[in-house]
């Protein structure tokens, strides 16, 4: 086995502080360029994972945060929850001018895919969040990436739900093509759960429909995990012997938080920070650690998986779930989607009005929808405290018909003691 891993106006200093990142093969490149790029990041969610706070909308947090990143020598951080109808210019700014870019989760706790009831869960209204998200953060330039979901499966009785993850990946890549937005990567943080790991990563990058297979596959490793953490993994995962797979990772986390996982300290007043063994360690790593020469050796050939077929630990469905018919009129450009930031609540919404009908043509402004046929896809899932789904499913609709092409996985990107991996590009053997 072997695993080849990881319209509103834009300010004119932004876009040119900082160029765009693409996927070529199983790697990232700087847009244009023949530069690999290797990750260096870190988790940032102060307050944590389930502290509903944007840290992309306060500009004195940002102030206060960016020159830890640069002392510690970052490119990229990763954000789980953002506020989709705030604004997140001067942050975005402020990261770009430090050559800092920026990969977002589109999920809130109770706007998410339920593992334990993805039917219902996976509905217009909650399409209609994911994808105001993605049209707000596409406008910059520094904005590395999207994550459909997180950690979705995590044991070997949850992986039913994976074919939703799949459907919400297809419907976000099929937006960013229709409404004409840059290429920004889609792709799935996934669990380390031994009994699947090697299924899961098949399975988001098989199929002959490539808008439902991921971009890049996040990796969540929890090893290294000891008080303080040496960070010595870095020079492994940064070299020839890993470049070929992995694109780097991330670090999780930033703030210390209730796990006791983090770099900084933050004071009860949110103004000032300390750091700690770890920050020291991993700064010095990071220091002493040069990205590979050249290209990295990554694989520009590579094909989509086979499948995986069902078993006693891998129970999904390959075929992918239809996009509810209310949410085609923003999958197809013709009406753009609203987010209702931190109150929105969809989990239940497979039952609300107009879940599954298709007013597209209402809001149609001459000529005629992309395609018309169903297709399959990858899905978001929700964060492990996020709550149960709705009873009601939502029923079957057309998406749009997409010409299968051959194509590979995007990146891997591993997670640093913690360390979060994300595999753009897979190779199985």
């Amino acid at each position: 086995m072997q695993f080849s891993i990881l319209v509103s106006f834009l300010f004119c200093s932004l876009a040119l502080a900082i160029q765009p990142i693409e996927v070529k093969g199983n790697a990232f490149f700087v847009n244009g360029s023949k530069e690999r790029f290797f990750i260096r990041g870190v988790d940032y969610q102060p307050g944590g994972s389930s502290d509903l706070f944007d840290p992309l909308a306060d500009k004195t947090t940002c102030e206060r945060d960016i020159k830890y990143f640069k002392e510690l020598g970052l490119n990229t951080i990763r954000v789980y929850s953002i506020d989709n109808t705030a604004d997140h210019d001067d942050c975005m700014e402020q990261l770009a001018d430090a050559g800092i870019y920026v990969i977002l989760d589109v999920n809130i706790p109770y706007a998410s895919i339920a593992r334990d009831d993805g039917e219902c869960s996976y509905n217009t209204m909650y399409l209609n969040e994911v994808l105001a998200t993605v049209k707000l953060m596409a406008k910059y330039n520094n904005t590395l990436g999207y994550f459909a979901a997180n950690e979705v499966i995590n044991d070997d009785e949850s992986t039913g739900v994976a074919p939703y993850v799949k459907a919400v990946v297809r419907d976000m890549k099929t937006f960013i093509k229709n409404t004409g937005l840059r290429k920004i990567p889609v792709g799935y943080s996934a669990a380390d759960v031994k009994e699947n790991r090697l299924e899961t990563a098949h399975y988001f990058n098989c199929g002959d429909d490539e808008m439902a297979r991921v971009d890049m596959f996040g990796f969540n490793d929890y090893s290294w995990c000891v008080n303080p953490r040496p960070f010595t993994e870095v020079e492994s995962i940064y070299s020839t012997d890993m470049s070929s797979v992995f694109s780097g990772g991330l670090v999780y986390e930033y703030s210390e938080e209730s796990n006791k996982y983090g770099l900084v300290k933050i004071s009860s007043d949110n103004k000032t920070v300390s750091t700690n063994d770890d920050f020291d360690n991993l700064k010095a790593e990071f220091k002493k650690t040069e990205n590979p020469k050249g290209d990295g050796e990554y694989q520009a050939d590579l094909k989509y998986s086979e499948c995986p077929t069902n078993s006693s630990t891998w129970e999904a469905k390959e075929k992918v779930p239809s996009t509810p018919k209310g949410a085609l009129k923003y999958i197809k450009g013709y009406k753009d989607p609203k987010g209702t930031g931190f109150k929105a609540t969809t989990q239940w919404a497979c039952t609300a009005k107009g879940n599954d009908d298709d007013d597209s043509d209402k809001y149609k402004k001459g000529g005629s929808s992309s395609s018309s046929s169903s297709s399959s896809s990858s899905g978001s899932g929700s964060s492990s405290d996020s709550p149960s789904s709705g009873s009601s499913s939502s029923k079957s609709s057309d998406a749009f018909t997409i010409k299968p092409s051959k194509a590979y996985l995007g990146v891997l990107l591993t997670t640093i003691g913690i360390f979060f991996g994300l595999i753009w590009g897979l190779l199985l053997d």
